[in-house]
């Protein structure tokens, strides 16, 4: 009966948990690195130099994305974060970190790739479909074969 029951909760994705996708875009320039991890509608990036892998400090740090201008809010682990709607829409973005120190400016361009609503199938065919039919035949032809059992038995 457990195993029937592990079955059962992978096939259905019982135990799947509701996180949120996670989507990461990396960007590079000549001197830096840009990593960039958006959760929801949030993203939190790291920019550190390619020379010695320190983080960029007290930068002005903005983020073109689909075709918007976005600011970015410094946080107290060095690190910059981004809220906006425009991370929630699914699919292909070209991001542009724009990071300026000083006079110094430089632009980082990588793409992001969002992953769609979390739950949802994006391919009707999946493997996970495919077990949840194996599993339903699976249980409709054990309870015919204790039907069977049982009316072979009550006519003995």
């Amino acid at each position: 009966m457990g195993l029937w029951a592990v079955i059962f909760a992978w096939a259905t994705g019982a135990w799947a948990a509701d996180t949120p996708a996670i989507s990461r875009v990396e960007a590079r320039s000549n001197d830096l690195l840009a990593v960039g991890v958006v959760r929801d509608d949030k993203m939190s990036i790291h920019i550190s130099r390619l020379a010695d892998n320190a983080p960029v400090r007290d930068a002005v740090v903005t983020v073109v994305l689909r075709g918007m201008v976005h600011p970015t809010t410094a946080e107290a682990d060095g690190s910059y974060s981004l809220q906006t709607k425009d991370l929630a829409l699914p699919g292909a973005a070209a991001v542009d970190f724009q990071v300026g120190q000083g006079a110094a400016r430089e632009s980082l361009k990588g793409t992001l790739d969002i992953a769609s609503v979390p739950g949802q199938l994006d391919d009707k065919n999946s493997s996970r479909q495919l077990w949840w039919w194996v599993l339903n035949f699976a249980v409709c032809g054990a309870a015919l074969w204790l039907f069977s059992r049982r009316r072979n038995a009550a006519k003995d």
